[in-house]
């Protein structure tokens, strides 16, 4: 493979520098001679350049070689915090999940308070949120079904085309079947986590985006910025209503922009999508292979995730600030900063699940972090006083994040590749189904008594889910996994 190289100077004189970078030229094809997509070291150039007669002394910045793919036409260099093999699609899956974050974070949060201002019951609060949930569970399935036939580029740019129209049906629509109509075909996610349809796609792309020993660390780094972005949006959501009180507007008003901001950051992250490289694409005429070879540790995987997702499911942000509203009557403002403050820890969490991962495999990471989040849950229902709530909500949110990169790399490691679009859709459109039904049993709750049955419910069947997983895959480790006696590889690959 040819590498070509692109150098810039930080000044005219700089560019007397370039002669003594041959030895640096020259090391580079030695060390790298089949993989253009890593960055060389720092060009050798000494920090004073000889002046030409009648100049100063300019100092120069050593510049980097970029070493080009010029089969993919990517750079490689795709920051100092990102694994070493990670492309520039990589960044560009990063920004999007940012972006799309900020988006989720603010709307569900704003999402109760706004329907409840809108005159709507819990009960029909629970309704909305379970048809968001449906309709995107309905929507994964038909591109994990029929996504080999599209390329990967229009599959995301139709995904972000819906998101705009979803913002704006919110924004625009305050009859309760009209607007449950929007939910359940838009991508309102009510959760702090992605379960709408751009995940599949987003996570086969991202699965090809590095070399496996990268994996987990650039799924971790997906998470993080889902997260740390989502968490941002959750402490902006309490802006509107301030907002209404300075200025005097009505609050449903106010909150009614953070759809709009919604439908903006669909645009946002469109355009972001058009820039991908052809290397994310698949041979779209080639016959399907729907887990010819995988399907039966993938069916598990799935029956366990819906599991987990059902009892997630009751516990899902936008329930979660009424549940606080109705048992505590914190306002929105201050749910908001709680939720700022939880996914805070969540992101920072993620720094921990590559390297956890790593040491003690994808699978005892999952149960090991994922289990005394669980106990945490339980105890928040049972809390009589809104600071111990808190605190033991904060304490979950601490850890239960660390399962999600583990998770999403040991689906992708125990697959082929031809295989890991299917796998990523049968395993999370499950888990969206089972997902939609709890919250409106949620709401059913919430109706009823204040108390924390929606917690004690989601804490019990998730710990369960923990301890079954560790049961059936505990032995079960993927090839770049450090073996262990008793542990079984998997063959798929």
């Amino acid at each position: 493979m040819r590498i070509r190289f692109v150098m810039r100077f930080s000044s005219e004189e700089g560019a007397l520098a370039f002669p003594r970078c041959e030895e640096a030229r020259r090391q580079v094809g030695r060390r790298y001679p089949d993989d253009g997509r890593r960055t060389a070291p720092p060009c050798a150039v000494a920090p004073f350049v000889a002046p030409a007669p009648g100049l100063r002394a300019a100092a120069v910045r050593p510049q980097r070689f970029v070493p080009v793919d010029a089969a993919r036409g990517q750079l490689a260099h795709t920051g100092p915090v990102l694994p070493p093999t990670a492309t520039r699609d990589a960044r560009t899956l990063l920004f999007t999940r940012g972006a799309r974050g900020f988006a989720d974070g603010v709307v569900s949060v704003l999402l109760a308070s706004y329907l409840a201002r809108l005159g709507f019951t819990a009960v029909q609060i629970g309704a909305i949120v379970t048809a968001t949930l449906l309709g995107s569970a309905a929507l994964t399935l038909a591109i994990g079904l029929a996504g080999h036939r599209f390329r990967r580029r229009a599959v995301l740019l139709g995904a972000a085309a819906l998101m705009v129209v979803t913002g704006l049906g919110f924004a625009g629509v305050t009859s309760f079947w009209p607007l449950l109509a929007v939910a359940f075909v838009g991508t309102v996610n009510p959760s702090a986590g992605d379960v709408t349809l751009f995940l599949p796609t987003e996570q086969a792309v991202l699965a090809e985006a590095a070399e496996s020993r990268d994996r987990t660390g650039l799924f971790a780094w997906y998470n993080l910025t889902g997260t740390f972005a989502g968490a941002a949006g959750a402490l902006a959501a309490g802006f509107p209503d301030a907002a209404a009180q300075r200025f005097g507007i009505e609050a449903a008003q106010a909150e009614r922009a953070g759809f709009l901001l919604y439908s903006v950051l669909g645009l946002v992250a469109a355009v972001a999508y058009a820039r991908l490289s052809p290397a994310i694409e698949h041979d779209t005429s080639a016959p399907a292979q729907p887990l010819a070879r995988s399907r039966g540790i993938v069916l598990k995987l799935s029956a366990l995730f819906s599991l987990d997702s059902f009892g997630g499911g009751f516990v899902v942000q936008s329930l979660l600030v009424l549940w606080l509203f109705r048992r505590f009557a914190l306002p929105v403002q201050v749910a908001g900063a709680i939720f700022f403050a939880a996914g805070l820890l969540a992101a920072l969490s993620q720094f921990v699940a590559a390297r956890l991962a790593a040491r003690i495999g994808h699978v005892r990471t999952m149960v090991f972090t994922h289990l005394p989040a669980n106990v945490f849950l339980l105890l928040a229902g049972l809390m009589p006083t809104a600071p111990l709530a808190v605190l033991f909500l904060l304490l979950r949110m601490s850890l239960s994040s660390m399962d999600v990169p583990a998770r999403q790399a040991y689906v992708m490691a125990m697959v082929p590749r031809e295989e890991r679009a299917a796998a990523s859709s049968v395993t999370n459109v499950p888990r969206s189904l089972a997902a939609a039904l709890s919250p409106l049993l949620a709401g059913i709750l919430l109706d009823r008594t204040s108390f924390g049955w929606p917690l004690l419910c989601a804490g019990a069947l998730k710990a369960l889910y923990d301890l079954l997983l560790f049961r059936q895959f505990a032995h079960l480790r993927p090839a770049e996994e450090p073996s262990e006696a008793g542990s079984q590889r998997s063959s798929l690959r």
